[in-house]
């Protein structure tokens, strides 16, 4: 009886690059040929090279490397950075290289009929010295320069592809595109011999340089549809960042955790839950990063780990601020209850930044995290690129069951919403506003808690004021109107009366 094999999945080989496999669904489809395609800049000979120090890492796979460009010792040391030991590998015969990158004393005189046959025999021997699985030709574009036609470039492709399975490994084919967007590979048809097309971008825009990856297809199977940020990172590599990993499984908890202030506290219907964000938005100056100190002091002085990320202020300033309001940061720091990350914005890109804090939280494991601010890492990156940031950050900060509070400045003094908080409101367990209140030639304060997700709370705008011994909250008040958006209207107190009686009942209550 004969089985038909098409009633078989399609078995995928894991690559062990951070977040691809999880958008792969599992890996690369196993035997078949993948191309990558990108322009320059767009991290294909890492993406390759980290297919294979995977393999030999993570599975015990060996693989074969085919270089047309770089030579084998350029390679070498160029992903030194990455913690890969090639020459290692090579000792342990687990890698090999086949080199056919160009040799600068020797003149190129061969045109025309190419003839792929001794390097595919070339290719077969490495393989089978090795017991490879995985293969990389790193870059298509270098040996198809040598062909004078596009109908001698896809037969000599579909050889290669037909090559690669014959051997049972898992391949990778890197090409060269002109531009971001439009044709896949430089020749127009690498695309349609191949299994498997995956592309990476790293367009500017805004000034700004954003790396993504899209797997375009995998004949015959599943993957995640969309274009994901990926980074590189020293040490380790792509890195991935699917906003699809994210899952709504996080726990919650009735436990309340003090911010610090108990007239705050009072007003959140008794504190914060433990696994709650909580965002803070007010103008510049109105004591945001006076509530972060306040709240991670509070912890500290209970004993808990609390870790600060600055992007506004250095250590020295916080510190110094800190010790105005009586809070002896360099105590916390020196006992290791608190630890204070400061870093400029534009020193990374934002999804370093997101895998630089979250390496820090799980290292730390602190019980609170606060942020000051967030309004200074959307200067950085685009607008989608800064919403996947907080949606991946607040995700993670939540399965980690612990409380954290994000400071967002907004752009007018007077009212207003910052991009932050559209970005970030319906994420959040709890907002607290911040606003300037323009009274008869004066300034003054007000403060106002919008949300408390699980909990009763104080509705009322209250006055508040900052001393050397911290934010104290006064009065609600009474006589104005339009504080959150910056319109004021000045009310009398038998007007207030007035339409405060239109709402009672006949009982009078």
């Amino acid at each position: 009886m004969t089985v038909s094999t098409s009633t078989f999945p399609i078995a995928k080989l894991p690559t062990g690059i951070t977040g691809f496999d999880h958008i792969a669904n599992g890996g690369l489809p196993r035997g078949r040929t993948t191309l990558v395609s990108g322009t320059a800049g767009s991290a294909k000979t890492v993406f390759a090279t980290q297919f294979l120090a995977a393999g030999i890492q993570q599975f015990n796979e060996s693989g074969v490397f085919i270089t047309f460009e770089e030579s084998p010792d350029a390679l070498r040391r160029n992903m030194v950075g990455f913690g890969w030991d090639i020459a290692a590998w090579e000792a342990q015969n687990k890698w090999a290289f086949v080199d056919v990158s160009p040799q600068p004393e020797s003149e190129e005189i061969v045109r025309g009929a190419y003839d792929l046959g001794g390097l595919l025999s070339r290719i077969t021997y490495a393989v089978a010295r090795v017991g490879a699985v995985r293969v990389v030709l790193d870059s298509l574009g270098a040996i198809f320069a040598r062909m004078e036609n596009s109908q001698m470039i896809r037969s000599e492709l579909l050889r290669i592809v037909a090559a690669m399975r014959r051997m049972g490994v898992t391949a990778i084919l890197t090409a060269e595109r002109t531009q971001e967007y439009g044709e896949i590979g430089r020749y127009g048809v690498e695309e349609f011999v191949t299994d498997d097309v995956v592309i990476l971008r790293n367009p500017i825009e805004e000034e700004k340089r954003r790396r993504t990856i899209e797997i375009l297809k995998f004949r015959g199977t599943s993957h995640q549809k969309g274009s994901f940020p990926f980074t590189v990172i020293p040490g380790e590599g792509v890195v991935v960042i699917p906003l699809s990993a994210i899952e709504l499984k996080q726990r919650s908890s009735n436990l309340r955790m003090q911010s610090g202030n108990s007239d705050i506290d009072h007003m959140c219907g008794g504190g914060f839950f433990r696994d709650s964000v909580i965002l803070v938005s007010g103008a510049t100056g109105t004591g945001k990063t006076l509530m972060a100190t306040t709240f991670l002091a509070s912890g500290a002085a209970q004993g808990e780990r609390v870790l600060l990320f600055a992007f506004e202020e250095s250590r020295d300033q916080l510190f110094r601020n800190a010790t105005g309001w009586g809070f002896d940061f360099e105590e916390y720091e020196s006992t290791g209850q608190m630890r204070v990350i400061c870093n400029y914005p534009e020193s990374a890109s934002l999804e370093d930044q997101l895998i630089l804090m979250k390496k820090e939280i799980e290292t730390f494991r602190p019980q609170r995290v606060a942020i000051d601010s967030l309004s200074a890492l959307e200067r950085v990156s685009t607008m989608k690129g800064f919403r996947e940031f907080v949606i991946g950050l607040t995700s993670f900060i939540k399965h980690q069951e612990v409380v954290g509070l994000f400071t967002s400045t907004t752009p007018t003094l007077l009212g207003g919403t910052s991009i932050t908080e559209a970005h970030i409101s319906t994420i959040t367990d709890s907002i607290i506003l911040m606003r300037y209140v323009e009274l008869f030639g004066e300034m003054r304060r007000g403060l106002t808690v919008l949300k408390m997700r699980g909990s009763a709370h104080d509705k009322e705008i209250r006055e508040f004021m900052i001393d050397g011994h911290g934010l104290h909250i006064g009065k609600p008040f009474r006589t104005i109107s339009g504080i959150l958006s910056g319109q004021f209207i000045h009310t009398a107190p038998s007007e207030i009366e007035r339409l405060g009686n239109l709402f009672k009942d006949d009982a009078g209550s």
